[in-house]
């Protein structure tokens, strides 16, 4: 998938960026827990996950 569209993606839905990149797992389970405590850090953990 285009890395541009992930990363948009990132920004506005963390845990879909990161089940598109990764698929079920353990990032998505600790994006989605970040992303329910506060929004910021499961979009910097999103980005960290499709960017590396």
């Amino acid at each position: 998938m285009n890395k541009l569209l992930l990363i948009i993606l990132a920004i506005l839905l963390p845990p879909v960026a990161v089940f598109l990149q990764k698929g079920v797992g353990q990032d998505l389970v600790i994006n989605i827990i970040l992303c329910l405590l506060f929004f910021v850090p499961g979009i910097i953990h999103a980005l960290w996950v499709i960017t590396r």
